[in-house]
């Protein structure tokens, strides 16, 4: 089920999100009817995440594709517990991945002697 949980980010602003109930049934209780208070900032929760967004453009950005540009799409539930963790979807886990090259990159010739041709 899903509950409210409110992250203090590292300048101190609240940010409250629609958090999500551990998949071992554990809640943290909060006092009132308010939020649960988050254990880490909003920040230092999404870390985790942000690492693996780095680690997934590096393997796509090196490598032979080469594309102009790449987009990742993670979804992201977040918790009083554990902070941020990418979203199961409809498979195991949740990561959409777009390379994409546009037609100049594709039509460049390749070689050492590519810069002196016309």
């Amino acid at each position: 089920m899903d509950r409210l949980v409110e992250f203090s980010t590292e300048d101190g602003a609240r940010v409250v999100v629609e958090g999500v109930e551990d998949e071992d049934g554990a809640r943290l209780v909060s006092r009132g009817d308010g939020p649960a208070r988050a254990a880490r900032t909003f920040e230092a929760s999404l870390e985790g995440v942000r690492a693996a967004a780095g680690s997934a453009l590096r393997v796509f950005r090196d490598g032979s594709l080469r594309p102009d540009s790449v987009e990742l799409e993670f979804g992201v539930k977040l918790t009083a517990e554990t902070g941020a963790v990418i979203a199961k979807g409809a498979a195991e886990g949740h990561l959409v991945v777009r390379l994409s090259w546009s037609p100049q990159h594709l039509e460049r010739p390749e070689g050492p002697d590519a810069a002196g041709r016309s």
